[in-house]
């Protein structure tokens, strides 16, 4: 039986990729933070169905000896660091933190496997925010990085330590580059979940509107059930290569807003109110990504439409406000 150590497996992505292995019949272990076991209810409600079939531990990005220890005792397979600081607005009101617990995080877990699991196949959660201000579109794993947040900035060190460890170790060391993906899993602040949170209570007459920032952004967006399956595609090769996961397809924030509303017969123009204050103070205007050697070499594509995506975050989040979760 292989064995998987995922790091953030409390989040969205961390979740689906623990469900995703476990249906492989790998034995899954994750890292959390000690906050998190004393507050399961609240923190680890995304792995409330297939908690009883993890092996959950407790440790921290900021400590290098918890994560050895953790590696050291496991002895994982395959390794996923997909925790990070990942709320790109947030790492501007603290970009000490993003940078400190993103990059340190990502070199200690490197550093770590390097020592105490070499035979670990390593995989590093990259974002299409390292591309930033793109210099050229379609984005594609030849494209000039060009971060505009220290979310991006740290992910972009983080790209690069793990090259230089599969090219100065040859460590098994691979960055997917991820494009956004959504799901009724994602967390409260971003702004996909936010519009699919406000449609279900302005339905129900709990909210009267709801405030966005740059509702021109585009974005390539694409479900995160479809985005683990390439995580792990990416390790069963036989040679550690960095790709670009997306969709292709580009829709702006308004178009998502449109069908989120119209899904439940409302206008979202009568509902949006356009806040100043929640424009980036670098912004990105529009990320696409190019997949073809994700499609070519590790033999993926997504499965769920963007329309599918943001209808079914909708009902998620009509189910919560009338069994009143949320």
């Amino acid at each position: 039986m292989k064995k998987a150590l995922i790091t953030g497996i409390s989040g969205q992505d961390g979740s689906y990729l623990a469900e995703f292995l476990l249906k492989k019949n790998y034995q899954v272990h994750g890292i959390i933070r000690r906050v998190a076991l004393e507050d399961e209810t609240h923190r680890l409600w995304r792995l409330r169905k297939i908690k009883k079939d993890l092996n959950l531990h407790s440790g921290s990005l900021e400590s290098f000896p918890s994560l050895a220890k953790i590696i050291n005792q496991v002895q994982p397979d395959e390794i996923y660091h997909l925790a990070a600081q990942s709320y790109v607005s947030n790492s501007f009101e603290d970009e000490f933190s993003t940078l400190n617990t993103n990059i340190n995080g990502t070199h200690f877990m490197l550093a770590s496997t390097k020592e105490f699991a070499p035979q670990s196949k390593f995989y590093f959660a990259g974002s299409s925010e390292m591309f930033g201000k793109t210099v050229e579109t379609p984005q594609n794993e030849t494209t000039k990085f060009y971060p505009r947040s220290a979310y991006g900035i740290s992910k972009v060190t983080g790209f690069e330590l793990t090259r230089n460890y599969r090219e100065a170790y040859n460590t098994f060391a691979t960055t997917g580059i991820l494009f956004n993906h959504e799901s009724p899993r994602r967390g409260f602040e971003f702004v996909t979940r936010k519009i699919s949170l406000a449609v279900a209570r302005i339905k129900n007459n709990l909210q009267k509107e709801i405030s966005l920032g740059n509702i021109k952004a585009k974005r390539d967006w694409g479900h995160a059930k479809d985005y683990v399956e390439a995580m792990w595609l990416m390790l069963q090769q036989q040679k550690p290569l960095d790709y670009v996961i997306g969709t292709g397809e580009q829709h702006t924030v308004e178009e998502f807003l449109s069908i989120a509303f119209q899904h439940v017969g409302l206008n979202f123009k009568d509902y949006l109110k356009i806040d100043k204050n929640l424009f980036r103070p670098a912004e990105v205007e529009t990320l696409l990504a190019d997949p073809i050697n994700s499609k070519k070499k590790l033999g993926w594509k997504p499965k769920i439409k963007f329309e599918e995506l943001v209808v079914e975050m909708v009902e998620s989040d009509l189910r919560n406000v009338k069994d009143k979760t949320y």
